[in-house]
């Protein structure tokens, strides 16, 4: 199991009599994009909220390189490497692109938030900052304010926010919502290289997307996970063609 980074066992989440999250257990390892799929009201976000520490969970673990994370907390989770791309921390509108990164960069280090205007010109964060928004292709606007990016390249700088907390994984919470044909291929090829970094958990509803970037897919319905396999292997499920993909199943 060394190469497992991220590990669900047995986890299980009720609200009153809806079971949300029923028994779910799985693994992310290291170099992988496990895309987690299924229909509307399946759990996923129930699911994300149990991994990330927003939601405590009824009953099972959490397991993060080895350690049991279960009862942590959303921030410290974060410091011990879990990063939740879209809610790891949220995009300051009037900041340009180089300092949310700096930002984050510095949440990384234990800095209080507040302390940014005095190390603004630290040229030292300012580099490592700048060569965070290369590796997802923001460098020409990294003098742009957050609200003047496009919607697209307001997630590159999420995940760019992410990547500077230096993670052992992410959670990504449908990354390709709200981008073009375009923005999608592009988002795809950089997730791609981005697993080596650190094994990406995906939530996302572009089934194409899926398809060409996951190398293992679990399949929710209902809270329960009814399939984990290969592309291939949940393509040709008679079961996730039914329950998901809304195919009839051969006799």
């Amino acid at each position: 199991m060394a190469d497992v980074v991220l590990e669900l066992r047995g986890m299980c989440r009720s609200f009153g009599a809806l079971t949300a999250t029923d028994d779910v257990s799985l693994t992310l390892q290291r170099g992988e994009v496990h895309a987690l799929i299924g229909p509307n009201g399946a759990g996923k976000s129930t699911l994300m909220g149990l991994i990330s520490g927003k939601i405590a969970p009824d009953a099972g673990n959490v397991w993060l390189a080895g350690r049991d994370i279960t009862g942590l907390s959303v921030a410290q989770r974060a410091r011990l490497g879990l990063a939740r791309s879209f809610q790891v921390s949220s995009l300051i509108a009037e900041y340009s692109a180089l300092r949310n990164v700096m930002l984050a960069l510095q949440a990384r280090q234990g800095h209080s938030y507040r302390f940014l205007r005095p190390v603004a010109l630290d040229r030292g964060l300012q580099g490592q900052a700048r060569e965070i928004l290369a590796r997802v292709g923001l460098a020409p606007r990294a003098s742009v304010e957050a609200a003047f990016l496009g919607h697209g390249e307001r997630r590159l700088l999420e995940i760019a926010m992410a990547l500077a907390l230096s993670p052992q994984c992410f959670l990504l919470d449908e990354p390709m919502a709200g981008l073009g044909v375009e923005g999608t291929a592009q988002l795809v090829t950089f997730l791609h290289t981005l697993k080596h970094d650190a094994p990406i958990l995906l939530v996302e509803h572009d089934m194409d997307a899926v398809f060409r970037l996951a190398d293992r897919i679990s399949v929710l319905v209902y809270g329960r996970i009814i399939a984990t396999g290969t592309v291939d292997e949940i393509r040709a499920n008679p079961a996730v063609r039914t329950a998901y993909l809304g195919e009839e199943a051969a006799p």
